[in-house]
């Protein structure tokens, strides 16, 4: 007789927690650094004068957005395990009035008062903490705050995203040199041509929607 395997199925909702982080930090990225080397290179500056500033921005915006993040998504661990604490305070006080709690809950999904009941007594003495966490608090492994996970993608998103506008930069730099021209005006138009060229592009992904 053959036995049914639960499939290994993986939703986006469970890259959330990480991805909300790296999409803000990469645009962060993008924009602030993009729009420093531009302001930079429109003062005149010299050649290193504009690659050193947009270096420094990547750097110290990484570490800006990692520790932003940290401490963010650290006060929302905070609130979670706080309410975790006062569900299991109340499940050892209080187990009938959380049984009728959960069934409720049942309820207002749709189903009857009997079977409510009957599926949250079965749940609740599987794992009554973890009935409560998912379906009264909203909480499950795959959207817990993990406030390392997404420091670490603030910070490598905005790392990538500052890079092109500092690449773009270096790449005005260069061929300017090459030609034997000043460096600065190529400079500045490879950075802000550049930054014009994303928005726009993204602007018609979002507007079709792909």
């Amino acid at each position: 007789m053959s036995r049914l395997h639960p499939l290994a199925e993986r939703h986006a909702v469970e890259k959330l927690g990480w991805l909300r982080a790296a999409v803000l930090g990469a645009n962060d990225g993008t924009l602030s650094t993009g729009s420093l080397i531009v302001g930079v290179a429109s003062s005149h500056a010299t050649r290193g004068s504009i690659l050193v500033p947009g270096l420094s921005a990547l750097v110290a915006g990484a570490l800006s957005m990692a520790a932003g993040e940290y401490v963010s998504v650290s006060s929302q661990a905070d609130s979670e395990r706080a309410d975790i604490a006062r569900e299991k305070q109340e499940l050892a006080t209080d187990w009938d009035g959380e049984v009728t709690e959960l069934a409720g809950i049942y309820q207002e999904r749709g189903l009857d008062e009997d079977l409510s009941h009957k599926v949250a007594v079965a749940l609740m003495k599987h794992d009554a903490l973890g009935a409560h966490a998912r379906d009264e608090l909203g909480l499950s492994e795959a959207t817990a705050a993990r406030p390392i996970q997404a420091a670490i993608a603030s910070a490598t998103a905005f790392s990538s995203g500052a890079l092109l506008p500092v690449l773009a930069a270096v790449q005005g730099v260069v061929g300017a040199v090459a030609g034997g021209a000043a460096p600065l005006r190529p400079a500045l138009h490879v950075t802000f041509w550049g930054i014009v060229a994303m928005i726009i592009t993204g602007g018609i992904g979002r507007l079709f929607g792909v």
